[in-house]
């Protein structure tokens, strides 16, 4: 059978599609079929011969069908491009890091070699990663739906206005913070957009859920961890304008006021390939350049 990987570049960096050439001419020189978008593929410069095996229309759901893996070249956020990519069909993701830190991604471009000759080998494992899927209502009316890998986030749309928000946990009402927005989010997008405001780093074998308010100004408005059953929602208050939803940063809805924004934990993970088993704790020691000196290890 004729094996196909999906590549998914960013392709506004050199860097990434000179790096996209590459893999397409090993992979072919290894009889793999490449699969490319249509919106990227005349910004990547392949002969002909390297055998691009089909080219996909950009945002098409059925683009990974059929497809071993979806490889990523590029930063998270590419590699969140990807994940909307490889969801509908549970392909797993195998990402290339262009990017600063690249918490999701699996190798680095100087492992370019070592990574494509494991893909050959299908020298890889594959992991579930939790979702969470969203939906808002106004008026008891659902009017939006969607998901996201990392996180939901309900943010002001412009600087100079603070947003009024309720905050709810189970059905039962949580707090009212007067704040910049609230971030909802899974243990892999605990390293995301609720580290930076100031949430705690989650391992992805715990099965959790976050909520982080950013710049409340309340006297409780600490980051909180709940049940993975937990059903998290914020609501808009009347008097508020300017609120706006965003699902991993790239997907936004406007939110008027008196909306309600429910989290949940997701029906549809979305799978990472690995290629090293080092465990989480060296992953996150070499993503932050943590300083570990003087560590001698556990004495017998």
């Amino acid at each position: 059978m004729t094996r196909t990987v999906l590549l998914v570049t960013h392709t506004g960096r050199e860097e990434a599609r000179q790096i996209a050439a590459k893999v397409i001419g090993k992979l072919g020189a290894a009889g793999i079929d490449v699969r490319v978008m249509a919106d990227e593929r005349h910004d990547i410069d392949i002969p002909e011969s390297d055998g691009v095996a089909a080219v996909v229309a950009e945002g098409d759901p059925n683009a990974a069908d059929g497809c071993e893996l979806v490889v990523v070249i590029g930063g998270d956020g590419t590699i969140l491009r990807g994940a909307e990519v490889a969801r509908p069909t549970g392909t797993p993701i195998l990402g290339v890091n262009l990017g600063h830190v690249g918490f999701l991604a699996e190798s680095e471009v100087d492992d370019l070699g070592f990574t494509v000759d494991h893909i050959v080998k299908r020298d890889y494992v594959v992991e579930e990663r939790m979702t969470i899927d969203v939906a808002v209502r106004n008026d008891g009316t659902r009017t939006a739906v969607g998901w996201a890998l990392n996180e939901v986030s309900v943010e002001k749309a412009s600087r100079e206005r603070m947003l009024d928000l309720v905050a709810e946990i189970d059905g039962r009402a949580l707090s009212r913070w007067g704040c910049d927005g609230v971030v909802m989010a899974t243990p892999t997008g605990s390293t995301a957009y609720a580290f930076s405001a100031g949430g705690p780093v989650v391992w992805p074998e715990v099965e959790a859920l976050l909520m982080v308010p950013i710049s409340a100004h309340a006297l409780f408005a600490r980051p909180l961890v709940v049940a993975p059953t937990s059903v998290m929602a914020v609501t808009v208050q009347h008097r508020t304008r300017g609120a706006v939803l965003w699902c991993d940063g790239r997907r936004a809805v406007e939110l008027p006021p008196g909306a309600r924004v429910e989290v949940s934990r997701g029906t549809q993970p979305v799978r990472l390939a690995r290629l090293h088993t080092a465990p989480f704790t060296d992953r996150l020691v070499a993503k932050f350049a943590l300083p570990v000196e003087g560590w001698r290890g556990a004495r017998s």
